[in-house]
């Protein structure tokens, strides 16, 4: 019986934990890349090119991928599926550009759980030759799920990190 009421008590402090916990959640990691702002801009743009950098897309190179759109305009959409549950299935949509400055994305997530992020990617140079590169995810994680928001930068966090420093090795091997 004591079992019962210690599990009890668990459950319960689990649901409270997660009834006070913000709901959003943000990641944010900077890089500093040494490449001219429209160089790495450029290259950023296009969703194609995020199957060399992102670590996520990478999980699975047999991943059904298809486009809808024009590559690195507005309202371009990349669909994906996967087997693999760590990329699941989903669509990556460009939803505003300001050149050389700010790439803003919307990711919709359908397998193996739904939900819509918010991603930005802004460019700002630091010299003619050096760009400071900050990429960051919004979103929002509905009760009883809103408790990975305390661990959801470092789970997330680390895979951006990864992925923000192999974009900035193919920027600088291009020289």
């Amino acid at each position: 019986m004591i079992i019962l009421y210690i599990v009890l008590i668990l459950i319960a402090l689990f649901l409270v934990t997660a009834l006070l916990i913000k709901k959003e959640y943000i990641i944010e990691r900077v890089i500093i890349i040494d490449q001219p702002v429209g160089r790495v801009f450029d290259y950023i743009l296009f969703l194609k090119h995020q199957r060399n950098f992102n670590k996520w897309w990478m999980v699975d190179p047999l991943a059904t991928i298809a486009f809808k759109g024009q590559d690195g305009n507005i309202g371009c959409i990349v669909e994906w599926e996967s087997a693999n549950k760590q990329l699941g299935k989903g669509e990556q949509e460009i939803k505003s550009i300001e050149l050389n400055q700010r790439i803003d994305f919307e990711i919709r997530f359908i397998k193996p759980f739904p939900n819509i992020a918010q991603v930005y990617m802004i460019t700002e140079p630091i010299t003619d030759d050096i760009t400071r590169l900050k990429w960051g995810f919004l979103g929002k994680n509905k009760f009883p799920f809103s408790l990975m928001n305390l661990f959801i930068d470092n789970l997330l966090g680390k895979d951006l990190a990864i992925s923000a420093a192999t974009l900035k090795d193919i920027l600088e091997k291009e020289n």
